[in-house]
This record gives structure tokens, C-alpha cells and sequence, in this order.
């Protein structure tokens, strides 16, 4: 499933539109970095088309992940305000949306409904990546009827309205 999922299923049509309009497209073109590791961003990301390798610098030939559209990056720095653990490459010419990280910490500021869904979708987001993660590598059992891929009913019931922002978001960035 898409990650933009998780953000956009929890957040409503106003915060969409503050999004978008408070955000822009940018292209990245084949071998440019969007992160680079050890540099603070400044900026969060949702993947709307391309793909993108995720690796750490003192490993290049290692892909720790490679992802595409409606992916999001950046989401830790904005939590920790730490800079990125790794570098992020596009292998193909890709599209972005950028966020300013400054933007979002001044509406949450004065929009204290708008925190808690962006937090609360981060939150969902983070834990779905560290499930599969230790799924991946083999850190607790799963139970024979367990299914690594399962998701909170109440996460599931936002999936469609949030398939449907994200077309959205990228039909009204198409025609700017």
C-alpha cells in the first residue's frame, strides 16, 4: 500500500487543500540526490511519479529501499529534527511534492486539530514501516494466521478517501 495513505486517510479535505496550496512540484532529474545524508532538509516529500533509491553513504552498492509514488520522505527529520540517517537518489527522471518543514511547525502552531491528525498519521505510517521492517528481518514470530500486511480496520476504512485526495493532489498540481 501506498505510505501517502496513512497521511492523507487521516487528514481532511482543508488540510489537503492547505497542503497543496502551500507546497510545490518539483522535478528531479536521474542521479540527483533529494536527501543527502548528514545534510538537515528542510522539506517534506510525497513521490508523485519517478522512483528513488534509499541507501547509507558508507554502503552506496546497498539499496536499503527503493520507492515511487506515494511514498513520503522526510518524516523523521521532522519529528527528530535530526538530519537523514541516509541518502535519497532518483534512479529516473521523478516528481515531488515538496512541504516546507517551517510551513507545517507554524500551522501546528495555531492549528492544534490539524497537529494531531499530521502526528497521529505519522505515527500510523512509522509503525506500519517498522512492522514490516522486523517482519523483514525475522524479529519476532508471527503467529500461523497472522498476516504481516494486516491493517487496523479503522486505518483500512481511510484507505479510499485517501486513494482519492492523492489523485486529487496530483490532478490540481498537473494543471499548474
Amino acid at each position: 500500500m501506498k505510505r501517502v495513505l496513512f497521511i492523507l486517510g487521516q487528514l481532511n479535505d482543508n488540510d489537503i487543500e492547505w497542503m497543496i496550496d502551500n507546497g510545490k512540484k518539483q522535478t528531479i532529474s536521474q542521479g540527483d540526490f533529494l536527501v543527502k545524508q548528514g545534510n538537515p532538509i528542510e522539506n517534506i516529500y510525497i513521490v508523485l511519479s519517478g522512483s528513488f533509491k534509499i541507501f547509507n553513504e558508507q554502503n552506496p552498492d546497498f539499496t536499503i529501499a527503493q520507492i515511487g509514488s506515494g511514498e513520503i520522505l522526510g518524516e523523521m527529520s521532522f519529528l527528530d529534527e535530526r538530519p537523514p540517517s541516509v541518502s535519497v537518489v532518483a534512479t529516473e527522471t521523478s516528481s515531488v511534492y515538496s512541504i516546507s518543514l517551517a510551513r507545517m511547525k507554524q500551522l501546528m502552531e495555531v492549528d492544534n486539530r490539524f497537529a494531531a491528525r499530521f502526528y497521529y498519521a505519522i505515527g500510523l505510517f512509522l509503525s506500519d514501516r517498522l512492522r514490516k521492517t522486523t517482519g523483514r528481518l525475522g524479529y519476532g514470530a508471527l503467529e500461523e494466521n497472522e498476516d504481516i500486511d494486516e491493517i487496523n480496520i479503522n486505518v483500512l476504512n481511510q484507505v479510499g478517501q485517501a486513494g482519492s485526495r492523492f489523485s486529487r493532489m496530483i490532478n490540481k498540481l498537473a494543471e499548474s
